[in-house]
């Protein structure tokens, strides 16, 4: 399916969520934190056509009112004080579309940012093992061997746990990203460091070495522009990991708090299964999981094949 063009499906599905919840501000009706009290945990809401225009009745009182479009800065909504939830309403009255928007920004980004300093740490390193001195090889290598032989994940929230609880959720946002970068460099470590050793024995590399070239020219000039596939693979690889890895951190109470939003902040309730099965709109965000990590795998064996 990958060779039929299904990653080309995929990439476009992941720019077009990427997309969305980067224009949360336009796409959503609701700010993340806007509540409405008078209507908790309402279910997903049907839009009728009605008079040649689109109505839905009003969470409030249930009477009927139209949807508005490109009005008031955003691209579809009701005229206040009624409200439309058209993926339902969390406990507090929030809107789930809205609030999933708005989280997915914060879940997706974290994953992007936190993969791209996994392969900058990984890349540096790779390359140093590869073209640096024996005992720089042999220290970086045995310290990835011990990031591979910890389950990472609970590294994470082991090392999450020693931290307050109690920051600001723009700070939590930076810590994740860089603690989920520094853990997870390893693999792709150990990766860059095998192709740097062939790269560094093929005839033009040794070609540029007679000439004087120095290893870090080489590196720059010869290996990098070979490599880029590789991250491509790579990155596409650890955003899923990195992805659950924040959906888990922040379920558990120990990633994004309120009154920040993420994925895993809204699957927090979920975890009583009364809640999940009088109100199964609330695990969403979980159900979204699943084909966002398989468009990554597709794009990923893409780059790989």
């Amino acid at each position: 399916m990958t060779r039929g063009g299904g990653w080309k499906w995929a990439a476009g599905v992941l720019a077009g969520l990427y997309a969305a919840v980067l224009g949360a501000g336009y796409l959503a009706p609701y700010d993340a934190a806007e509540q409405h009290r008078e209507a908790p945990l309402v279910a997903p809401q049907a839009v009728h056509f009605e008079g040649g225009r689109l109505v839905v009745a009003d969470a409030i009182s249930g009477r009927k009112v139209a949807v508005r479009w490109f009005s008031g800065g955003h691209l579809f909504g009701v005229e206040a004080p009624a409200v439309y939830f058209p993926l339902g309403s969390d406990a507090f009255g929030r809107d789930q579309f809205s609030r999933m928007l708005y989280g997915g920004r914060i879940s997706l980004m974290a994953a992007v940012l936190g993969a791209l300093v996994s392969l900058g740490v990984g890349l540096a390193a790779g390359l140093l093992s590869a073209l640096g001195p024996v005992w720089l090889d042999a220290l970086l290598m045995r310290a990835g061997e011990v990031c591979l032989a910890l389950p990472w994940l609970y590294l994470l929230l082991g090392v999450r746990a020693f931290l307050p609880l109690a920051l600001e959720p723009d700070t939590v946002f930076v810590l994740f990203v860089l603690l989920a970068g520094m853990l997870g460099w390893a693999r792709p470590a150990r990766l860059f460091r095998g192709l740097g050793l062939s790269l560094k024995q093929s005839g033009y590399v040794e070609a540029a070495r007679g000439f004087g070239a120095s290893r870090w020219y080489v590196a720059r000039r010869h290996m990098l522009g070979e490599l880029k596939g590789v991250l491509g693979t790579q990155g596409a690889l650890l955003v899923p990991q990195f992805l659950l890895a924040e959906v888990t951190l922040s379920m558990f109470g120990l990633g994004i708090n309120e009154p920040g939003v993420s994925w895993g902040t809204m699957l927090d309730v979920v975890r009583e299964p009364a809640m999940l099965a009088m109100h199964p709109w609330m695990a969403l965000p979980a159900m979204l999981l699943a084909p966002v990590i398989f468009c990554f795998q597709l794009c990923a064996d893409a780059m790989a094949g």
